[in-house]
């Protein structure tokens, strides 16, 4: 019995030791799991934020080639914009530049931690305003139809600096984000180690804790639950890592073809900027230039032999000083035919007769061909007129002429030919050569903007392009055939128009014509900083028999508006003002004017060429062009207290 007592006392204490060995041996246990389980919650926490930090670096990369694809689109869409006119192209500028802007926002959201990043990131806004402001510029230009204008000022917009530095900006952006990426790629895969280490020791731990186990029920529950629990999280970590290195591949190749596409689009965005510097050499103008010199200095030998012989020869200075007045009217005719190819101006229709336009303009056509190309005129739409502007009419004619002379090889015959369609409603203007031809791929190309089969350097591909847009401006289309070998023909069919043919006048240059007297007497502020122009034109206006008050600074109109009022008299009836004066424009001087007496008539005279803004600030008044002859004058001054008409803004020739 004490034998018993002593086994059940040494089993008692066995149980005892056992019981507190497992109670060591599992706070032992307790902590070192805890240990283990801090160790791969933190490598876990590691490992998740290298992977963010990766997303993220290839994110900023992806925004950033974003940012770039969607101003190349933009850029390329105004392009075409500038060039065809067509609002959807505008439509595409204006919907790829807001997405760049999108991108861009993005992006600062993503680097706004990285102090480096967030200072390029910053410069690159600003580059993009600035660069916006420029392209919106010539944005609104082509929204208006003004072709010239636009492709002007999308040309300048790809020489400045703003392009360079954007590019330059997005690859600094793009180059440290790699070296970022690179940096976080190394840590991610020190921190894959650590987890792998972590998840080792915590799974031999386990195997531990199994064999120490074994003895217990508990023990055994509690390591295979352990056990389990490393299998399921080791599990779960290998399909997340899976997955994200899916990812990666896929955002790669993502990657890899917006870059595809970004180097193609900018691949057009150069070949566009290359044709456009050719369109701004003004071909039309360089064709002129060889033979403008002689005519100019003959007409400037008439001008001053007639005035030598007529201080000689008093008897016959009459005669001598008419054929001055021709030379002088000539040169300043050919001085406006010219100004008309350089300037840009929005569309001004009026009525024109077609068969004197042409007949006008043949000597201009005639000296851009040479001598060898025979130029015959067949007219037959003398009591025709279209509702067209002039001068866009003209340089589409001439460049007709010039692709038919090239077309020839500088020798053959262009036939100029107008026809009616027989019902009154359409005038055929056709331009027949007897060149080369064209075969029918090249007819289906013919009026594609920039498409030229002329060598590089001696065409824009521009011209049949700014034919078609002015006959479809003007309300009508274009037609071309050709044969290969035989010659082609084009053929502008405008719309008639039957009304105000017999309103307005041609006087040619050189006539002497002596205004009737006005039916009353007006009473015209004139305003001139050229005193020698001021006196002239006060001198002018008396003859025409109106009262004439001289005014030499404009900053004095307004004084004297106002004393012609408070002295009891009836005011002025007309203002006769400059356009480019010192201190103050005439349209800016009239604006100040207009505030006071918004009724007052005005009518504008100037010798500059200017711009589409210029002539907006004209308004609705009329605009009398230098220099004029005293007939001009007079039916300018005739005209100004006339209703304005709702076709568009009158000209005075």
């Amino acid at each position: 019995m004490f034998e018993r007592d002593g086994d059940s006392e040494n089993e008692g204490r066995r149980e005892r030791v056992r019981f507190w060995l497992t109670i060591v041996l599992g706070a032992i246990l307790t902590g070192v799991v805890g240990a283990l389980v801090l160790l791969l919650a933190r490598a876990n926490d590691n490992y998740d934020r290298s992977l963010g930090w990766q997303t993220q670096s290839m994110e900023v990369i992806s925004q950033t080639r974003s940012v770039d694809a969607a101003i190349a689109r933009a850029e390329a869409s105004l392009g075409r914009f500038a060039v065809g006119l067509q609002k959807e192209d505008g439509r595409v500028y204006e919907y790829q530049w807001g997405r760049a802007r999108q991108f861009l926002a993005q992006l600062r959201r993503n680097v706004r931690d990285n102090p480096k990043q967030m200072v390029l990131v910053e410069q690159l806004t600003r580059e993009m305003d600035s660069r916006g402001a420029q392209l919106g510029d010539a944005a609104l230009s082509a929204n208006y139809n003004q072709t010239v204008a636009a492709i002007s000022k999308y040309y300048a917009a790809g020489k400045g600096q703003g392009v360079s530095q954007i590019d330059k900006l997005l690859s600094e952006i793009i180059a440290n984000e790699r070296a970022l990426l690179r940096e976080r790629n190394r840590l991610a895969v020190a921190d894959r180690a650590n987890l792998n280490q972590a998840i080792l020791l915590f799974s031999l731990l386990g195997a531990g804790a199994a064999v120490i186990a074994i003895g217990t029920t508990f023990s055994l529950i509690r390591a295979e639950g352990e056990r389990r629990l490393a299998r399921n999280e080791q599990l779960f970590e290998s399909d997340r890592a899976m997955q994200l290195e899916a990812a990666v591949k896929e955002r790669t190749a993502e990657l890899a073809h917006a870059n595809d596409a970004l180097r193609g689009e900018m691949i057009e965005r150069e070949a566009a900027e290359a044709q456009l510097r050719q369109a701004q050499k003004m071909e039309a103008v360089g064709q002129l230039t060889g033979g403008i010199a002689h005519d100019f200095n003959n007409m400037l030998a008439v001008v001053v032999g007639g005035l030598e012989l007529a201080q000689r020869a008093p008897e016959k200075a009459s005669r001598h000083l008419a054929n001055a007045l021709d030379g002088a009217n000539r040169a300043a005719d050919l001085t406006r035919r010219l100004l008309t190819f350089a300037r840009s101006e929005p569309a001004r229709p009026e009525m024109v007769a077609i068969d004197a336009c042409i007949t006008s303009f043949a000597e201009l056509i005639e000296r851009t061909i040479g001598d060898r190309i025979a130029l015959t005129l067949d007219l037959q739409a003398a009591d025709r007129a279209c509702w067209v502007d002039r001068q866009q009419f003209e340089n589409a004619l001439l460049n007709l002429a010039v692709n038919a002379r090239d077309a020839m090889n500088g020798n053959g015959s262009l036939k100029i030919q107008t026809l009616d369609d027989g019902e009154g409603k359409a005038l055929a203007v056709r331009v027949i050569d007897t060149g080369c031809g064209m075969s029918p791929e090249v007819l289906e190309r013919v009026f594609d903007p920039f498409y030229t089969t002329k060598p590089a350097g001696q065409g824009t591909g521009l011209g049949m392009s700014q034919v078609f847009a002015f006959c479809r401006q003007s309300g009508g289309e274009v037609q071309i055939s050709s044969t290969e070998g035989e010659g082609t023909s084009v053929a502008m069919l405008l719309p008639v128009t039957t009304s105000g043919l017999d309103a307005e006048t041609d006087t040619a240059p050189g006539d002497v014509i002596h205004p009737a007297l006005p039916d009353h007497a007006l009473n015209i502020l004139v305003v001139e900083d050229d005193q020698r122009v001021l006196a002239a034109t006060v001198e002018a206006v008396g003859e025409l028999g109106h009262t004439a008050v001289a005014c030499g600074n404009p900053l004095e109109a307004e004084t004297l508006v106002e004393g012609q009022l408070t002295e009891g008299q009836s005011g002025f009836d007309l203002i006769l003002t400059d356009v480019l004066m010192p201190k103050l424009t005439g349209p800016e001087m009239i604006a100040q004017l207009k505030q006071r007496w918004p009724d007052l008539p005005v009518l504008f005279v100037t010798g500059y060429a200017g711009d589409a803004s210029e002539i907006a600030s004209f308004g609705d008044h009329d605009v009398l062009r230098k220099p004029f002859t005293l007939a001009a004058l007079d039916q300018a001054i005739r005209r100004s207290g006339h209703p304005r008409p709702t076709e568009g803004q009158r000209l005075a020739s």
